[in-house]
């Protein structure tokens, strides 16, 4: 039997525009709300000298899962603990050194309300976020941070949408001025995150892979383009670096630059490198980030670097092979 209320066609497009607008205009709602409260909030998160504990029910529990793991990862120690399993047995994990990020749109979730009186009566300072000023939740933390909406995406205005989104960004908006307070770098976020690509291109130093030694394509100021050329076909990487009789670095000539020479009919049996190669190009240090190589490659156009001491002595050499072998790339 065919339900005559239901449209012919549904118009899926429409639905989902409406609901982007809906929860698009719910997070512009939030910079008003970045207020007293939130500064307190970020303040007492980061007088913590414990961890911060978030906690929420249903659909609100699903977000604070996620606020817990990016406050974890950008330097604020947090994670979730159930509100139902803290009603038996996990408020074991909750010392008053913590500050707890209790989540509840309504701010009257009964098993988040259940466990506020144990919060406060162990003296864990707590941060509510709600969408209900009002509510016994909000009255009762040290900050509340509004997360309220007009409207919820949902037609039906029941499954949670807009709410949760808005919870959502507020969350990252207090990890994120929490990570800018700490002074919280790239490196430091890539010790939360030592796996895969990520650790990879936060972890890994030129060090690591740079051509060190016989490896390193080097010519002295006098050696001819020609055997420069054979210094370049020798050693792979698709340049040769130039020293002085000291060991410092001097120049480079690139394919780039082979390229440009031959065009002005030098003669590679007599022509000698210093005449040709480029002076004064970039370079990079050994215990840098093998990332800062490869930010120095793509913005200069340039497929190698020369890595050099302190006192620009030649230590190594990087290309962009050597960062896709990493895995840098």
């Amino acid at each position: 039997m065919t339900d005559s209320h239901a449209p012919d066609t549904p118009d899926y497009r429409s639905s989902a525009v409406r609901a982007i607008r809906i929860e698009r205009e719910a997070i512009e709602a939030l910079e008003g709300r970045i207020n007293g409260d939130f500064t307190r909030a970020c303040d007492v998160i980061m007088a913590c000298k414990g961890r911060v504990v978030v906690t929420g029910m249903g659909k609100s529990g699903h977000i604070g899962n996620k606020i817990a793991a990016t406050l974890a990862s950008t330097g604020t120690p947090a994670f979730f603990v159930h509100p139902g399993e803290a009603s038996h047995g996990d408020m074991g994990m909750i010392t008053p050194q913590d500050v707890v990020v209790a989540i509840s749109n309504s701010g009257s979730t009964s098993e988040v309300v259940t466990i506020l009186p144990l919060i406060k009566r162990m003296g864990a300072p707590l941060i509510s976020m709600t969408g209900n000023p009002n509510s016994v939740l909000a009255q009762e933390a040290v900050a509340n941070l509004d997360v309220s909406v007009a409207l919820e995406a949902c037609p039906l205005g029941l499954a949670p949408t807009s709410s949760t989104t808005a919870t959502l960004v507020m969350g990252d908006a207090l990890a994120v001025a929490l990570l800018e307070a700490r002074g919280f770098s790239a490196e430091d976020f890539a010790f939360s995150h030592p796996g895969g690509s990520l650790g990879r291109r936060l972890l890994l130093r030129v060090s690591d892979i740079m051509h060190t030694g016989d490896q390193i394509p080097k010519v002295l100021e006098n050696t001819t383009l020609s055997g420069a050329l054979l210094e370049i076909s020798r050693k792979g990487l698709g340049m040769t670096t130039i020293v002085d009789a000291q060991g410092h670095l001097t120049g480079i000539f690139t394919d780039g630059d082979l390229r440009r020479t031959l065009d002005k009919s030098v003669d590679v049996h007599t022509t000698p490198i210093r005449d040709v190669m480029t002076r004064h190009g970039k370079t990079i240090q050994a215990d840098h980030l093998a990332a800062e190589a490869l930010n120095i490659m793509e913005e200069m156009k340039i497929n190698a670097l020369p890595v050099t001491d302190d006192d620009g002595n030649l230590v190594g050499a990087i290309n962009m092979h050597d960062l896709l072998r990493a895995g840098v790339i």
